[in-house]
């Protein structure tokens, strides 16, 4: 059941990162904005409350702008991992398009390269033991 509501919920994770960050939803949401802007402008003159409409509308449209960036930057930064990661010969290749994987299939594949880095440290610490008995033995 766990497996399933993940699937579900980073299903509606990637269609709300593309909708927020389109360019048509932000022109939608400008006017919007800019709608309630005037309706607000003519029904109130209280300069306070023009001045907060104002700065949540800017900050509303401002979530617009930064999905679509950092959509962008992710996008290229996917790319260059997995090219980097393709050229590689010993590379595993599991990790290429880590950003469709689930968050259990991540969480797996992160357990995989902490175990690795343990063996890894392991080797080193005998190859400087071994190292340093021989510089003892001389």
């Amino acid at each position: 059941m766990y497996g399933f509501t993940e699937k579900v919920f980073e299903r509606l994770v990637s269609f709300a990162t593309a909708v927020l960050g389109n360019p048509i939803s932000f022109i939608l949401a400008l006017c919007m904005v800019l709608f309630w802007w005037i309706n607000n402008l003519f029904a109130s003159w209280d300069t306070h409350e023009i001045i907060g409409d104002i700065i949540f509308g800017t900050t509303f449209l401002s979530l617009f702008i930064i999905q679509k960036s950092f959509n962008r930057f992710s996008g290229s930064l996917h790319l260059k991992i997995n090219e980097l990661v393709s050229s590689h010969e010993t590379a595993s290749n599991s990790v290429i398009n880590a950003e469709v994987k689930t968050e259990r299939e991540i969480t797996e594949l992160s357990k995989e390269y902490t175990e690795l880095v343990e063996q890894v440290k392991e080797q080193v610490k005998e190859l400087e033991d071994e190292i340093e008995g021989k510089k003892t033995a001389q």
